[in-house]
């Protein structure tokens, strides 16, 4: 046993009752008057560069609510998908190569990954089967369904997913012999989509691409295909409970439709919204350049480098959906805007793209498109193909378009050779380090529309609105200020040249 004596905080405090301070010395007095002429930083103010984006955030955010391995699947990890229709947790992967080579077919199955771990999942397997097409019954063949069977139950995985958009039949007969959920590709996509839309726009969008989609694969089990009664026999039983009466899953599926209805009506209303600022913008003449490409192939990495716009930048498949626009000069002054558009991938769904139209009419819309595309992935010619499917289906392929090679820092010089000589308008660069970020941006400049309309002008030096505008809005090949006024020549367009048209010389 100690010796010492129990402490008290009370006796402790009244023990120093009585201290007094001590008076500071002259040499200790004299550094306080240097100190107080000095101006020093508050430890407690925010360093502005330390400031974090909104990007920043929200990636910080999407972090917090990544899975923990060691969780099981049931109701401890339910707060980190409690937004999410699907709950992927062990998963095999399944595909069936059809076309191409076996390059091919491993590159689709490495993307699948990929998507199955954006959304949360572990991936235990990955298989597929060569068949001239997928079988109508179970996707693959019939043995190769036993084979998977028993992979399932020695991996104790919980859920397939199949690397193509299953029909009903299909998906229900794979559920049937293989005792866990199956989910297709499309249902896949659609799951991140809904993780990752934040706007009000990008919500309902992904809505409406999961209600088309779920319409068509509505199931009913026992008292769902039952036949509905009205008043007291709502059971069924006795007179007026006999005959023809809508069934529950019938039910759910006219409720979906007035549900896909109303949101078809909001997004009408939100579309009209960016007609507005896209006619603001063409009133104005101020080009657009859009952003595309393949998912995860940098863009909005490349908005930042561009624009310094601060959107959230992730390693992952579809880590912005939301539409970014930012308003940007030219090194000779004039003005244009800069969008990043939601990201392409092989075989998009086409519910998506009907319900993205009006964000993917951005692309169709713009003088120019920005088609990045990542120089370090296995198949880069295989990406541009993918994106430029999504381009005749929106109308956009009329559009002037400049590839830009990203990840340069990564990509193999000989990929990146290669990658010149099939597309000779394209430009290499690194959205991380920064290299080729000049040359791109005097592309972009240069691809920009030019005014059509040349003149000469003698304009008053109290219209300094009118040469603010052609800073902004035209070209200025000579300025001379002279006694009368300033003496500008260059090109302008329509609108402009006729304000200008008073001043000629």
């Amino acid at each position: 046993m100690s010796n010492a004596h129990d402490f008290s905080l009370h006796d402790e405090l009244e023990a120093t009752r009585d201290w007094v301070d001590e008076p500071a010395d002259d040499a200790d007095l004299a550094d306080d008057d240097l100190d107080e002429s000095v101006d020093l930083p508050s430890l407690d103010e925010p360093d502005p560069e330390d400031e974090p984006t909104v990007g920043a955030m929200e990636l910080a955010e999407r972090h917090a609510l990544r899975r923990v391995a060691s969780l099981s699947t049931e109701l401890e990890d339910i707060t980190e998908v409690e937004y999410r229709k699907l709950r992927l947790e062990r998963v095999v992967l399944v595909g069936v190569w059809t076309e191409g080579s076996v390059q091919d077919a491993e590159n689709s199955l490495a993307e699948l990954a990929l998507l199955a771990e954006t959304a949360g999942s572990e991936v235990l397997e990955a298989i597929f089967q060569r068949r001239q097409s997928p079988d109508p019954a179970t996707y693959v063949g019939r043995g190769k369904v036993e084979a998977i069977k028993e992979i399932v139950q020695a991996t104790g995985a919980d859920t397939v997913i199949c690397d193509g958009e299953l029909a009903p039949g299909q998906l229900r007969n794979l559920e049937d012999r293989l005792k866990v959920k199956v989910v297709d590709r499309t249902a896949l996509i659609l799951d991140i989509f809904a993780q990752h839309a934040k706007s009000r726009e990008g919500q309902a969008q992904v809505e409406l691409a999961q209600l088309n989609y779920m319409k068509q694969r509505l199931r009913g089990w026992g008292g769902n295909l039952s036949r509905q009664a009205g008043g007291r026999v709502a059971a069924g039983a006795g007179i007026g409970g006999r005959g023809p009466g809508e069934t529950k899953i019938e039910t759910d599926r006219r409720r979906i439709n007035t549900k896909i209805a109303k949101l078809r009506r909001d997004l009408k209303e939100m579309k009209g919204t960016r007609d507005t600022k896209r006619q603001q913008r063409e009133r104005h003449q101020i080009p657009a350049v859009v952003i595309a490409g393949y998912t995860n192939a940098g863009k909005s990495s490349l908005l930042n480098r561009l624009t310094d716009a601060g959107v959230l930048v992730e390693d992952a498949l579809f880590a912005t959906l939301d539409p970014t626009t930012r308003r940007t000069t030219t090194a000779d002054g004039r003005v244009y805007t800069m969008s990043d558009t939601v990201g392409f991938v092989r075989h998009l769904p086409h519910q998506l793209v009907e319900a993205f139209r009006s964000t993917l009419e951005e692309v169709a819309e713009a003088d120019l498109v920005l088609h990045v595309v990542d120089g370090s992935h296995p198949d880069p010619e295989g990406q541009i193909s993918a994106v430029r499917e999504v381009f005749a289906e929106i109308g956009a392929t009329e559009v002037p378009e400049l590839i830009v090679i990203n990840k340069a820092d990564q990509a193999d010089p000989l990929v990146l050779g290669r990658l010149q000589r099939e597309e000779p308008h394209a430009v290499v660069v690194s959205a991380k380090t920064g290299e080729g970020i000049r040359e791109a941006l005097a592309l972009v400049e240069s691809e920009l529309p030019r005014p059509a309309v040349e003149f000469t002008a003698l304009l008053p030096y109290e219209r300094g609105d009118l040469l603010n505008k052609l800073h902004q809005h035209g070209e200025i090949d000579s300025l001379e200020h002279t006694g009368e006024g300033t003496v500008v020549a260059g090109r302008a367009n329509a609108d402009l040249a006729g304000e200008l048209a008073a001043y000629a010389v």
